[in-house]
């Protein structure tokens, strides 16, 4: 079956969705030791998580980028996930889904999350043709995400190392099969459809 062109796929349970960021080990050290975001954790300031954990390693080079060397995946409550779906703004201007530059400026301005869809990624870390979701918090969604929807932080890099060296080696289907299992997530037309850009 065709995967459709926006779609999100992530690891989730009933009650979870698991989400990947990468962050300084004074960051990310202390974070997945708590299985809390530390008082440094900067609450003020735009954050982003990522759904697709091949696409985290795209952004972060499989944990290798400076100020991103531990890859934490987050488990965070489903009913916060969807708040932050509910609330987000498209990051950039859609024709169709806002009547003109000026109010999604407005929006984008108030809205405390916004959504990206950039082409998911294969274990080479190359585009995909069809895209996952980034969702970007700031003010509320990131205090809330840090002090509220956060249930569990794990330290993912070592995992990251092991698929990078296997697909180094050619050893794809062994890096396939390590790969968290990211399946579509069950989200309602409602909540996704001011964001398909």
């Amino acid at each position: 079956m065709e995967e459709p062109r926006l779609r999100i796929r992530a690891a989730h349970s009933e009650s979870t969705i698991t989400v990947y960021q990468a962050y300084s080990p004074e960051i990310g050290l202390p974070a997945a030791g708590d299985g809390r975001f530390p008082a440094s954790w900067k609450r003020d300031r735009m954050t982003w998580i990522k759904p697709s954990f091949l696409w985290m390693m795209y952004r972060c080079g499989w944990g290798a980028k400076p100020g991103q060397e531990t890859v934490l995946a987050v488990e965070i409550s489903r009913d916060g996930f969807e708040w932050a779906l509910r609330h987000a703004c498209l990051s950039s201007y859609a024709r169709g889904i806002h009547p003109d530059r000026a109010t999604w400026q407005r929006q984008l301005k108030r809205a405390p999350t916004r959504v990206q869809w950039d082409p998911e990624r294969d274990l080479h870390l190359q585009p995909l043709p069809y895209r996952s979701l980034q969702l970007g918090l700031s003010g509320e969604a990131a205090r809330r995400y840090a002090d509220e929807w956060t249930v569990a932080i794990r330290d993912v890099t070592s995992l990251a190392h092991e698929i990078q060296a296997l697909v180094s080696s050619g050893d794809l289907d062994l890096a396939a099969r390590l790969l968290p299992q990211e399946r579509p997530y069950p989200v309602g037309d409602d909540l996704l459809a001011h964001l398909r850009g």
